[in-house]
This record gives C-alpha cells, sequence and structure tokens, in this order.
C-alpha cells in the first residue's frame, strides 16, 4: 500500500527554473564610470577596491564582472544595499546604461550589439520596465497611460484601448480608467505601471525597486499583487531590491551584490541555509528560517524501517508549511523527491528550528 503525500497548508519553496533555454543571458558585464574606464578591465587595477581604484584613476567602479542566467517564467531577484550597483545593473539589461564591456542576450538577439532602431523595438516590443518613480503622464487618464507604449507602436486606436482595459482589469482598477494620476493613491498609481509595462505583452518584466517609496501596508499589497500576476501571465521578472524581506518573498533565486560584485546567487533557503560568506550571514541573521528553509535542510537519514507506511512531503516544502503536518503525525514523515525518499522528519527536527529562532529573536 503506497503511504499517503501530505498536501503542505499553502506552498512548497520556488524553485528557480533552470535547464531550460535561458530568457536572459548576462556575461562578463562591467560598467567602470570615468575617463579612460574601457583600459582598466585586464589590469591589476580591475583588482583593486572601489575605493582604491577611484583614488588612483579617478574612475568608478559600479558593475564588476557580473554573469548570470534567468529562465524562463523564472523570478530572479537582484539584491544589495544602495551602492551595491543593483540599479546599474538592471538599466545596462536594456542599455539605459552601456556597458564598458560584456554582454547580455534576450533570447537569441545580443542586446549589447543591437544597433539604435533594434534596441528601439526590443525595449518596446519585448522588455517591461517597472521604476520606483511612476513616470506616469498627468495630463493623461488611466486607460491612456496604460495604452501609451502601443501608441507608440504605432497600434491602431481600437486595439490599443482594447488591451489597455484587459491589463487595468488584471491589475485591479476596474472602474478607475478614466482617473488622471494625481487622483490616485502611491499603489493605485503603481498598478498603473504595471499595467502600462504588462499592455506590450513582454518576453521579460524589470522591476527597479518599485515599492521603495510605498507605506509598508501598501508595499506588502503590492508585493502580493507581483505574485498574483506571475501566477497568471506567467512573465519573466528581473526584480531589484534592497529588502532581504521582499527578496524572499518574491524571488524563485537571489543574486546578492556587494561592491558591484556578485557575493551569491542562490534559491532563499539556499541563501538562508548556507550562506557563502559572513557578509551573507549577517545579512540574513534575522530571517526566520522556518520561513525560508525547506524540509531537505532539517530532514535526517531514515532508520531502518522507521519510513514504511509514513505519510509524505515533498523535500521542498518550507518548514513553516509542513509544522502542522508533522507534528500531527503519529510518527515520522517521510520527505520524497519525486518517487524517491530521501530522508524523514519528525516533531523534534521541526522543533529545533523553531525553539532556535525564539533564541535568537
Amino acid at each position: 500500500m503506497t503511504a499517503p503525500t501530505i498536501e503542505p497548508e499553502h506552498r512548497t519553496a520556488a524553485t528557480g527554473k533552470q535547464g531550460d533555454e535561458a530568457s536572459l543571458k548576462v556575461e562578463g558585464l562591467w560598467k567602470i564610470f570615468g575617463s579612460g574606464s574601457d583600459k582598466i578591465i585586464g589590469t591589476p587595477d580591475a583588482d583593486l577596491t572601489r575605493k582604491d581604484l577611484q583614488t588612483k584613476t579617478g574612475c568608478v567602479m559600479a558593475v564588476k564582472d557580473v554573469s548570470f542566467e534567468v529562465a524562463p517564467g523564472e523570478v530572479f531577484v537582484v539584491m544589495g544595499l544602495s551602492g551595491s550597483g543593483k540599479s546599474t545593473l538592471v538599466r545596462m539589461l536594456t542599455r539605459l546604461i552601456e556597458p564598458t564591456a560584456g554582454s547580455v542576450r534576450l533570447g537569441d538577439d545580443d542586446i549589447t550589439s543591437a544597433d539604435e532602431k533594434s534596441l528601439r523595438d526590443l525595449r518596446r516590443k519585448r522588455v517591461g520596465m517597472v521604476f520606483q518613480h511612476f513616470g506616469l503622464l498627468p495630463h493623461r487618464q488611466v486607460i491612456e497611460n496604460v495604452a501609451f507604449g502601443l501608441e507608440v507602436r504605432g497600434e491602431d486606436r481600437a486595439q490599443r484601448r482594447g488591451r489597455a482595459q484587459e491589463m487595468v482589469d488584471l491589475v485591479g482598477l476596474s472602474g478607475y480608467e478614466r482617473s488622471y494620476p494625481d487622483q490616485l493613491s502611491g499603489g493605485m498609481q503603481q498598478r498603473v505601471g504595471l499595467a502600462r509595462a504588462l499592455a506590450s505583452d513582454p518576453d521579460v518584466l524589470l522591476f527597479d525597486e518599485p515599492f521603495s517609496a510605498l507605506d509598508p501596508l501598501i508595499r506588502r499589497d503590492m508585493q502580493n499583487e507581483v505574485i498574483r500576476l506571475h501566477h497568471e501571465v506567467g512573465k519573466t521578472m528581473v526584480f531589484i531590491t534592497h529588502d532581504l524581506a521582499e527578496a524572499l518573498k518574491l524571488g524563485d533565486r537571489i543574486l546578492i551584490m556587494r561592491d558591484g560584485e556578485v557575493v551569491q546567487v542562490g534559491r532563499p533557503d539556499e541563501v538562508v541555509g548556507a550562506p557563502a560568506d559572513d557578509y551573507v550571514k549577517d545579512f540574513v541573521s534575522d530571517v526566520p528560517k522556518s520561513h525560508v528553509l525547506t524540509l531537505k535542510w532539517v530532514m535526517r537519514e531514515a532508520k531502518p524501517g522507521e519510513a514504511d507506511g509514513a505519510p509524505s512531503l515533498p523535500s521542498e516544502t518550507i518548514v513553516r508549511e509542513a509544522a502542522r503536518a508533522v507534528l500531527a503525525a503519529d510518527g515520522p514523515v517521510r520527505v520524497v523527491e519525486g518517487d524517491r525518499v530521501v530522508g524523514v522528519v519528525d516533531d523534534e527536527d521541526i522543533l529545533r528550528v523553531v525553539v532556535a529562532e525564539e533564541q535568537e529573536s
């Protein structure tokens, strides 16, 4: 008789959808501001600290040799403190800032070698951008703001109005089509920005700290909105933030930057469970681990016969989500990956994480 599989209360941990051909591929991307910056790469000066490089050459190292891939449908979060280079990085993805060196590919297209016309078409049709400052046209109504990108593309009025209305409905602004931006709250204005970015049906959505200026409650609502929209439309997303909680909530994978360099790339549970260095360790020290770690981080090897007939949970189930089912079970719960048992977890394994959190708080 097959042991029952317990359905976790909410969801399992998100995983980066690696293995598919990348939607976005960044290789060896550099940005150095200042005269003669192109001559620094490949020399000993490139290995200087940011401060020492500026003192010696007058140049500022904003982004240093960054590489990563974003899989189709993945939410890829780039996070770091102010000055870490994350906003420069996202602007280089569409050459709003020109890279000093390196390449960016969107599918089969090389953005870094695109001519002006190709780059303009790419920005209009294949990439949607949402910034902290909404950039709405104050003299245009909501429906007109959402349709603006389609108007620039030359679509006829009926088509763009129909598409804009679909996006207004999608982001929950039905009934506000005729309102002007100054009649809306900050959260509602950002929803207009989301609708405008989605209207062109882009391959990739880029978010540059879009919720930083919003009040905490509105910010939480907008984070939930991004999650909902991602589930509904499945767009590949690159999300820039300085907020670790936001990164952990939204990201399938997280890239952490410091002084223009990549410190670590991994899933939320990997960043919290196995920080790459002391910098990341300090960053995640206050994170409630039961909210992020998955069962594979707390499971143990089963003793002979211990897992026979036991209920099971996927290894990617978040500890907090698994707690009720494990505590309610008569004995250990099997931890599985597909049809394979990879370990077991019991009350003590779950409580060990919870008690450790309480002692740290």
